[in-house]
């Protein structure tokens, strides 16, 4: 059920139905069944249960008449209301943020992965522990040799549950750590990582799949990719890019999923081009849209001047063509880039997405002429597989090169064999 605010503002432009559509595939994406899905408009939150009176007498009503055994409630509650409605409904309820944990703990599968959701449902879980639980008030002998009235259920589930965290931070500082170590390794390659980021379900993984061959889980879930997942690949033109799937983003994502996916997210901090994959034909593209970058400003990265960032509009197969062209005229990217559009199922428009790579790689490059010993194979080959060899003429015994080189590869190339950039 989704609870609709009268006098809410600031919802974006979300309609109340493509809202309940979206918790209701949120269910879907743990294989609960929906049994019975609805908007109720309210004037104002009630402190105690959220609803008003007469609606919790009304679901506590449809709970008894069709047994259903939990209500997923699409908005934040705190700890009393949703006792209350538990109490009230006779049945279990979940919040928004509740359920997207649940589907986090289903669908991790690395280490890091795994940390990342505890972390999170320990938080949630912690905030949960309120005094109201009669049951959580049982007290507990003294420890020691101090003694005195011990402490409470309550309290004991609070010190562990703190204790657990402390040590999931711990663990979690050290995969970041393991990062930046693989990072700085990849700098030393190197090569340009590129990194998919976007809502949750616009084609992010199917597009992974597509450029670089693989085979990560892709299918017509929300969150179907949780743990990032990095290949090297080589495009069109020879040129090697390091291609990263990231988490999808989702609207009114908990705070504490941001905060335990930091060492996740700084894949994409890092990058050196952002693709921000779209789903274009969802009637709630541009809220979406809106939803992606307001995750990348809490990063610290601008969307509207990073010039990194490349939009491109998956699911172009589902347009028509009018609407296509309408759209791709309405989009243009940081770096003056118009957006890509292409369709990550059918390969349409991957070759210029492609040439967009490319052009963004090679930008940073500079011109730069040496002369190498034609018999020093292996500096040719360096230049070759690091830069863009534009022009070159050989003599009896040197080949002269005019490459396009990162200077931080230049500087590397004169250190490992002795040549200098005329």
């Amino acid at each position: 059920m989704h609870p609709v605010l009268r006098a809410a503002t600031g919802e974006g432009r979300r309609s109340p139905g493509s809202q309940l559509e979206e918790a209701v595939a949120l269910a879907a994406a743990i294989d609960l069944t929906v049994c019975h899905a609805e908007t109720i408009p309210i004037s104002r939150p009630h402190p105690s249960t959220f609803l008003g009176s007469g609606s919790v007498e009304r679901l506590a009503g449809l709970v008894k008449d069709q047994g259903i055994s939990l209500i997923v409630f699409n908005h934040a509650l705190t700890p009393v209301q949703q006792r209350n409605l538990e109490r009230q409904t006779e049945t279990k309820v979940i919040d928004r943020t509740g359920l997207i944990l649940e589907i986090f703990g289903a669908r991790a599968r690395t280490r890091e992965g795994q940390l990342q959701v505890e972390l999170a449902a320990l938080t949630y879980q912690r905030s949960r522990l309120v005094r109201s639980w009669t049951h959580l008030e049982r007290q507990r002998g003294g420890f020691g040799f101090l003694g005195g009235p011990g402490e409470s259920q309550l309290e004991l589930d609070r010190r562990l549950i703190g204790d657990r965290i402390l040590r999931i931070r711990k663990d979690l500082e050290e995969v970041r750590r393991t990062r930046g170590l693989h990072r700085r390794a990849r700098d030393r390659v190197p090569f340009p990582v590129v990194a998919l980021v976007g809502y949750t379900n616009a084609g992010k993984s199917t597009l992974f799949n597509r450029l670089a061959g693989a085979d990560v889980f892709a299918k017509d879930l929300l969150f179907a990719t949780l743990d990032p997942t990095m290949r090297a690949i080589a495009l069109p033109s020879g040129r090697q890019i390091i291609l990263s799937d990231t988490v999808g983003f989702i609207s009114d994502l908990p705070t504490t999923l941001i905060a335990a996916f930091r060492a996740t997210l700084e894949e994409v901090m890092a990058a050196d081009i952002i693709l921000h994959v779209r789903d274009v034909a969802h009637p709630d593209s541009q809220a979406q849209r809106d939803d992606v970058y307001g995750v990348l400003r809490g990063m610290e990265i601008d969307p509207q001047t990073d010039s990194r960032l490349v939009e491109v509009l998956n699911k172009v197969d589902l347009l028509e063509a009018d609407a296509r062209d309408h759209v791709l005229l309405q989009v243009r990217c940081a770096s003056g880039q118009a957006a890509v559009a292409v369709s990550a199922l059918t390969g349409a428009g991957l070759d210029t997405l492609h040439a967009v790579l490319d052009r963004l790689i090679t930008a940073s490059r500079e011109r730069t002429r040496l002369t190498v010993d034609l018999q020093d194979g292996a500096a040719l080959a360096w230049l070759h597989q690091h830069g863009e060899v534009i022009r070159r003429e050989d003599d009896e015994t040197s080949a002269h090169l005019e490459v396009a080189l990162e200077p931080a590869d230049r500087a590397r190339f004169e250190r490992r064999f002795s040549y200098r950039a005329q």
